[in-house]
């Protein structure tokens, strides 16, 4: 079911791409039931990116699939591209996930398909058929492919693949991007050009991405840094902030070292 027009929100106009009031999570049921999520408040404005950083377990995948609309949330707030995910039926959260780029640490490349099919299958979503190949081969080339549009994953390194799966999700220019360790199999150039694009992307087109990473080689690209630790949220702060409270003479152990 597609949301009609004058159900869809403006998402050009949206000063806050995400805003999460009071959100709490909890797996399982009855005696086996674990809160991992406690009373996050968070706003993401339009055209920010934000790093996510913690130990693992500490919930930031989970807070990462409840923004992109992958779990039901069922308490507290949650307001994706104006559109409040609460009590969402799913028909109506995978018309939120159109406009979300999504890009996690496994690629999930199709191994039958070339680079460019790989990518030319997230435009097809939108139905756009006519253009898919130009689209595809544009964002692959932005991300040093260009000479590899044509080959299929086992002919790809590790690296590459990664860098396909990115493209995939850029390729529609969502107006929200969710990445988890997007830089993970890159080498130190590879992500610095990868975080460069969606610093130009963020910066140039207005769109908003929360990242969550280790990499403390691309924290610098970060408007704000927040740390979630045993599914609090600790702290939110500018990178520079960010890198003082940090120092490691001074810093709380239960922070994650980087």
């Amino acid at each position: 079911m597609r949301l009609t027009a004058a159900e869809s929100p403006d998402f050009a106009d949206l000063a806050l791409a995400v805003q999460l009031r009071g959100l709490s999570y909890y797996f399982g049921q009855g005696d086996l039931r674990k809160q991992v999520l406690f009373d996050i408040d968070l706003d993401l404005p339009t055209g920010q990116i934000v790093i996510m950083t913690g130990p693992s377990g500490s919930g930031k995948t989970t807070l990462l699939t409840l923004i992109g609309a992958l779990r039901s949330a069922y308490q507290g707030s949650l307001r994706v591209l104006g559109q409040e995910l609460v009590g969402l039926g799913d028909r109506q959260r995978v018309q939120i996930r159109r406009n979300i780029g999504f890009i996690f640490q496994a690629h999930n490349l199709f191994e039958s398909l070339t680079a460019a099919q790989n990518v030319e299958m997230a435009v097809e979503l939108l139905g756009d058929f006519d253009t898919k190949r130009a689209k595809a081969v544009k964002v692959l080339t932005q991300l040093g492919l260009a000479d590899r549009v044509s080959y299929k994953p086992e002919a790809l390194s590790g690296g590459q693949k990664q860098r396909v799966a990115i493209a995939r999700a850029l390729v529609n220019q969502p107006r929200l991007i969710l990445a988890d360790e997007p830089t993970a199999a890159l080498d130190k150039k590879s992500g610095r050009d990868v975080v460069t694009l969606m610093q130009k992307l963020a910066k140039e087109q207005q769109r908003t991405i929360l990242m969550v990473t280790h990499d403390n080689r691309i924290l610098d690209v970060a408007d704000r840094i927040i740390d979630l630790v045993d599914g609090r949220l600790e702290s939110d702060q500018s990178f520079d902030s960010f890198g003082q409270s940090h120092d490691p003479q001074s810093r709380d152990r239960r922070t994650l070292i980087l």
